[in-house]
């Protein structure tokens, strides 16, 4: 039975936020989170929310530009109006950039298939942006790191790069699409994308990937960590300050070029 047969309705969000002042996405005992913060303003402006969900979980500090959600209520509203009444109540670190209502049965996490992250790493010291990339004083060859990079892409075991200590998962098989690296100026922007993430799965690859930039490690040894597990990825997990969630895409969508990036601020000099 459609959900709006029995006076309940569905809507789909797209969501952008800062992460750097809450616990990640998922609403959290004694901790601020996205998902919570949203809980929260949708039950007041609504009077009630039946389920709110996400497409994923950021972690704590992680931001993202469009964040995918659905949202289920027993109050029918006109999406536009709803979208300026949650935005009305909601801090000015999280914001709505769309709501409409959507089908029934649409779920944001199942329907997904595939994720894009962002990770910036600023080339130097910046007064508005340690927030959002991460500085790094060494120089890092583009070229090393570039190729690196190409090793991820496919369906490999990326157990190395999970943290498993949050959740138990079935898997750490991954589907990994696309591993792309841009410098545009002072700025380095790396876009992975893929079928799903494993709990600190970006964080780490980028990691590596810088070390190797660093010269601390070689193709080889990364190529290792993807046939048999390795604590190595661990001791680089880059700090999720430079992370963003960058799209969920769906049946249909298209790829985004990387030669428009979004930037928080100016990394450019």
């Amino acid at each position: 039975m459609h959900l709006e047969l029995r006076g309940i309705y569905k809507y789909r969000l797209t969501i952008e936020y800062d992460g750097t002042n809450y616990h990640g996405w998922q609403t959290q005992q004694n901790a601020r989170s996205i998902q919570g913060t949203l809980m929260s303003v949708a039950v007041r402006v609504l009077g009630g929310v039946i389920d709110l969900q996400g497409a994923g979980r950021t972690d704590a500090g992680v931001h993202a530009l469009a964040q995918t959600a659905h949202l289920v209520t027993a109050k029918r509203i006109a999406p536009e109006r709803l979208q300026a009444m949650l935005n009305n109540e909601l801090p000015s670190g999280i914001n709505i950039l769309g709501i409409e209502e959507t089908d029934p049965d649409f779920h944001a996490r199942h329907h997904a298939k595939a994720r894009s992250y962002l990770y910036l790493i600023s080339r130097r010291r910046t007064a508005f942006g340690k927030r959002y990339v991460w500085w790094i004083r060494d120089n890092l060859s583009l070229k090393d790191m570039k190729a690196v990079m190409k090793v991820f892409v496919g369906f490999h075991d990326f157990a190395s790069f999970a943290d498993k200590r949050r959740e138990k998962v079935l898997s750490t098989m991954v589907m990994l699409h696309s591993c792309e690296i841009r410098a545009f100026d002072d700025l380095i922007v790396m876009r992975i994308t893929a079928s799903h993430f494993l709990w600190k799965m970006v964080r780490r690859i980028v990691g590596v990937t810088v070390e190797v930039g660093r010269g601390n490690l070689c193709f080889d040894e990364i190529k290792e960590m993807l046939e048999k597990t390795s604590d190595v990825p661990a001791k680089y997990t880059a700090p999720p300050s430079g992370l963003f969630l960058e799209r969920v895409l769906y049946e249909g969508d298209g790829p985004v070029s990387l030669n428009r990036p979004f930037f928080p601020f100016k990394g450019q000099t």
